[in-house]
């Protein structure tokens, strides 16, 4: 969806490069009343539970530029969990839950010196658990949010790249993988 113009498959760390173009973003009314809905990413549809994990290294040059996975039933409901670049400060965990057109971002700073980090995400209707992880064997929520499943949709599944203000950095991912879980929640974090 929105295939960037620039994206490649390095071939010495066979990891996947996207380059995101200028004020691509997923981000619906809130706060600054403004809706975006033109960030690029590589999806799979899922049906039933599922988890999907990622590590994605990113090579930043402006104010939010961001990488992750994305959950999405249509452009009014849907998940992101990413790194996202400071000018100033600290980089920041992000993680969107987007509900009837109303985005509501949660953050907690992760170091101005952490540019690569593992996502996890888990959904059993009606719940997404957001996690991250330095090292993907210690792993540590950002967030559980409430998304209930779009009647007559297939959530489509998979990576993203946005850059908000301007183009020019890239984001590397290692790989995705996407596998149907037990829809017992007690389980999500075993």
């Amino acid at each position: 969806m929105n295939t960037p113009k620039s994206w490649s498959i390095d071939e010495n760390t066979k990891q996947l490069v996207i380059k995101p173009e200028d004020e691509t973003d997923y981000w619906q009314r809130t706060h600054y009343d403004f809706q975006h809905d033109n960030g690029h990413f590589l999806f799979q549809e899922q049906h039933g539970p599922f988890q999907l994990k990622t590590k994605v290294h990113l090579h930043p040059l402006h104010q939010y530029d961001q990488a992750g996975l994305y959950i999405r039933f249509d452009a009014d409901n849907w998940v992101k969990a990413s790194i996202e670049f400071m000018t100033e400060g600290e980089n920041k965990l992000g993680a969107v839950v987007t509900k009837q057109g109303f985005s509501d971002w949660s953050t907690q700073p992760i170091g101005d010196d952490v540019t690569s980090i593992s996502f996890r995400l888990s959904y059993i209707d009606p719940v997404c658990y957001i996690d991250y992880s330095l090292d993907e064997i210690n792993w540590y929520q950002i967030r559980i949010g409430h998304l209930p499943m779009v009647p007559k949709t297939v959530p489509k599944v998979g990576l993203y790249a946005c850059s908000p203000i301007k183009a020019g950095f890239s984001a590397a991912f290692d790989y995705l993988e996407i596998h149907s879980i037990s829809d017992d929640r007690t389980k999500v974090y075993g």
